[in-house]
């Protein structure tokens, strides 16, 4: 089974709202919604990809994160590790320059989006902070 190290986004503005992105392009999970962010390269720190995978996907520069938490899920055909971080501050405005829509929403609506299964046990907590 292949097994993949992600760095993953979880920005947050000042209503209290997180962004959560489309999956777009083939593949089991297209359509369904996740915390942005992408594969670590084996030259990269896991808040290094973050940076990259955010400025590629979305066009923002991090400016600050934090550790969040990390997970590992198993799916039917491949493993995943992945570390969430929050993001609290970064440079221009987020858009989808892959072709994804983006949607900032409350964390008590987040169970309402389909989000990947790897990104659902960020919700309790999550909602946890925000309480």
């Amino acid at each position: 089974m292949k097994h993949f190290a992600v760095a993953a986004g979880i920005l947050r503005d000042t209503d209290g709202r997180v962004l959560i992105t489309e999956r777009v392009g083939g593949g089991p999970f297209h359509g369904m919604w996740e915390f942005p962010g992408g594969k670590i390269a084996s030259d990269e720190t896991a808040e290094q990809a973050l940076a990259r995978e955010l400025t590629e996907e979305l066009g923002i520069g991090l400016r600050d994160a934090s550790h969040f938490m990390h997970l590992e899920h198993d799916y039917a055909d491949r493993s995943v590790s992945i570390d969430f971080f929050l993001v609290d501050a970064w440079d221009n405005e987020p858009a989808g320059l892959e072709g994804q829509q983006l949607r900032w929403v409350k964390t008590a609506s987040l169970a309402d989006h389909n989000l990947l299964p790897a990104d659902v046990p960020v919700i309790a907590e999550l909602q946890q902070i925000d309480s």
